[in-house]
């Protein structure tokens, strides 16, 4: 930076520039800007961290109990796995369905209706209190009483505190219930595993419970029926004294003949039948897993093609998007397969339909060929035929009766294999510790986000905070030189600049400590000699202001005073803030007229000067409100041309953010000196009063930081001198 004078009137002040990136990168760059922000950094991390630390002692500790079932088991008693448990293997679909079942309101009810109430209030009556059931308010009572008389908004309670999840790509199903109170987590958790299974068993056997319970009323009637022939066929036998003999007339044997059809006739109906309604009673999501149907080789290898299909479609699906054409083509085929499953089911139906039809149909032609016959036997035979015919007709009574006990017998096996495809894997355990908060994840978690919250504060508020921070960003933004920064007087020590940072000093105290501080006298020094050569050795009237109050131009220009009266010049300061002046109190120079009195023709200007050691002093006076009128007078410049008989005249003025009056001045003195407070002043405010200024034709000689932060200024102190007794005996 050069020491000559330059005229800058003309330019027009600059943008700040960026500051170049430290070096290290931009980690160093961020870690010093959030240690340039400690302070704010200290402060959130320890107030984050303190509210996480208060959250884990506030949060009621919670438990869990998880009781696990398996769906789709192997078929037990048989020795080859069934078709429909080969076709749930690793179909996560049939998962998926028995998880929504599972978390239905439906089963929730059962699970309700099981005796789970009382655990309810239990446990709502601890949330309410925070553990303590017997402090509970009436409000509370009455919102825990609540949930036993609207079953939609216990359903809504408990749905937000039951989890059921799969184990990977198992079949077992994990169920679980979080709650303040361990055994109620053990005891919600059994009751709506117990439900699920009780479920499973009466759905799985619903259809074959139907066709069980249309056999055994069949059954019924038939025994009825034949213990009324035997008896009638008795006592027929004893009322006509007949005894059985060993063969029977033709028309006897077409009657047994066409009974013995019309039996299977009636067997292959029921048959037909029980299918039937098999199918129809699974609906149409599950009659594909009906036996009738998967006893069909083309829907067994149309699901084998859709399970084939649906691991493709999965597989690619983790790699390719939904729009991509592979996935559109597994997802037609896997449609299309569906289809063809359905258009086979309904074949299926349709066929066990027509069978039944057909038996029915013959079983009615039968009816009426018995019927003929019997009306033919009637005619043709005698009462030994008549009784021949009553025994065959009880025998085949008999033997349809046994058909119907063996199917019947057969369903009712084959209910009890399908309520095996859902068992329990193991009930819940009361639990011994607590699932959440975990203290060490929860206080790990609190620190890192203390951290990244406290870093990010730091850093946003460096990155938006625009004060002056540098000499840089002033040379920039003015296109003024910066001449000097002058450090912030604090006492020494730790304890000391803790104790006062929140204090500004009053000027008195502030250049009494100037004056024995080496630092603040070798910066005012430079300052001195940057404003004496700017003036090529001759008198200089230079202004000091600042863009806003307490930014430190009344003690750079009081310290400026003693530095020139120290070199041996004349050295004039001049109160020029005539709304609030200040010196005389500071300072204790005693009530007068001062500048006011002078510009009003009161007295004249030597009569205003007060000495203040080596130099002079010339405070405002009485405080004026027409200020920026009285510096605009003729007075006020021939009050300039009077004080250049002094070797140094610094004019004290008003902020220009405030009034007008030091541009007023500007034009009228030999340079003006700006300061601007470090970590304090706008950037944006000091270019603006840079720029008044010169647009008011003042000659802006530079800029002067003041309470710059101490030990960010270089220095060139004197070397010791050694001692002469220590030199002598050098030699």
């Amino acid at each position: 930076m050069s020491f000559l004078t330059v005229d800058l009137a003309d330019r027009a002040p600059v943008r700040a520039l960026p500051q170049e990136p430290m070096r290290g990168g931009p980690l160093a760059a961020a870690l010093s800007r959030i240690w340039h922000r400690r302070y704010l950094f200290a402060a959130v991390f320890v107030g984050i961290l303190g509210l996480a630390v208060t959250a884990l002692l506030m949060i009621q500790p919670q438990y869990v109990a998880s009781g696990s079932v398996i769906v789709a088991e192997a078929e037990p008693g048989a020795n080859n796995a069934s078709m429909a448990w080969i076709q749930k293997i690793g179909d996560p679909a049939d998962i998926e369905s028995q998880i929504l079942v599972i978390r239905s309101p439906r089963l929730l009810r059962l699970a309700i209706d099981d005796g789970l109430i009382a655990a309810v209030m239990a446990e709502c009556r601890s949330a309410a209190t925070r553990g303590h059931p017997d402090e509970i308010s009436a409000k509370k009572e009455a919102a825990c009483t609540k949930l036993t008389t609207d079953r939609n908004a216990l359903v809504e309670y408990l749905q937000k505190r039951y989890t059921v999840l799969s184990s990977g790509r198992s079949r077992i199903i994990t169920i679980g219930y979080k709650s303040p109170l361990p055994d109620t987590a053990q005891t919600m958790a059994n009751g709506l595993i117990n439900a699920f299974l009780e479920d499973q068993r009466e759905t799985q056997a619903s259809s074959r419970k139907a066709a069980a319970d249309w056999l055994h009323a069949e059954i019924s009637q038939l025994d009825a029926s034949i213990r009324a022939d035997e008896t009638r066929i008795q006592t027929f036998r004893r009322r006509k004294g007949l005894l059985k003999g060993s063969t029977a007339p033709i028309s006897a044997e077409r009657l047994t003949s066409i009974s013995q059809q019309l039996a299977a006739a009636e067997a292959a109906k029921a048959d037909a039948a029980a299918r039937l309604s098999e199918i129809e009673n699974k609906g149409a999501r599950g009659a594909d897993s009906a036996p009738a149907v998967l006893a069909s080789q083309t829907v067994v290898s149309l699901k084998q093609q859709l399970s084939g299909v649906s691991a493709q479609l999965a597989n690619q699906s983790t790699l390719l998007g939904a729009s991509h054409p592979v996935i559109r083509a597994l997802e037609t085929e896997q449609a299309s397969l569906r289809t063809r499953i359905e258009q086979e089911v309904g074949n299926v139906a349709k066929g066990l339909r027509k069978s039944y039809e057909a038996s029915n149909a013959l079983a009615k032609s039968l009816r009426a060929q018995l019927e003929t016959a019997k009306t033919d036997a009637a005619a043709a035979m005698d009462d030994e035929a008549s009784i021949e015919g009553m025994v065959r007709n009880a025998e085949i009574k008999r033997t349809r009766y046994a058909d119907l006990v063996k199917r019947a017998g057969e369903l009712e096996t084959e209910r009890r294999i399908l309520t095996g495809s859902t068992r329990l894997v193991s009930l819940a355990e009361l639990p011994q510790e607590p699932f959440s908060p975990k203290a060490v994840p929860f206080l790990a978690g609190g620190f890192v986000l203390a951290g990244v919250l406290a870093a990010a504060a730091a850093l946003l508020r460096d990155y938006t905070d625009r004060r002056v921070r540098s000499s840089a960003q002033l040379m920039a933004g003015t296109g003024a030189p910066v001449f000097a920064q002058l450090p912030s007087l604090e006492p020494a020590g730790l304890v000391g600049r803790f104790s006062e940072r929140q204090r500004a000093l009053d000027l008195p105290e502030a250049l009494a400590r100037a004056r024995v501080d080496p630092v603040m006298q070798n910066v005012l020094r430079n300052l001195h000699a940057h404003l004496v050569l700017a003036g090529s050795g001759k008198s200089r009237v230079i202004l000091v202001t600042s863009a806003k109050p307490r930014e430190g131009k009344s003690f750079t220009a009081f310290a400026l005073a003693g530095i020139g009266a120290a070199g041996g010049r004349r050295v004039l300061v001049v109160e020029c803030d005539l709304r609030r002046p200040n010196f005389e109190a500071s300072l204790g120079l005693g009530r007068g007229p001062g500048l006011g009195g002078v510009l009003r023709g009161k007295i004249d200007p030597a009569e205003a000067v007060v000495p203040a050691g080596r130099f002079d002093v010339i405070p405002a006076g009485t405080p004026t409100a027409d200020s920026t009128e009285l510096l605009m007078s003729d007075r006020m410049a021939g009050f300039l041309d009077w004080s250049r008989r002094y070797d140094l005249v610094l004019l004290d003025t008003p902020p220009t953010s405030l009034l007008m009056d030091a541009p007023t001045l500007a034009r009228h003195v030999d340079g003006v000196l700006c300061c601007a407070r470090y970590g304090r002043s706008q950037l944006s405010d000091t270019v603006e009063t840079v720029a008044n200024l010169r647009r008011a034709g003042g000659h802006v000689l530079g800029i002067a930081m003041t309470m710059v932060r101490p030990g960010t200024q270089p220095t060139y102190d004197v070397m010791p001198l050694p001692d002469p007794r220590t030199a002598a005996g050098a030699r």
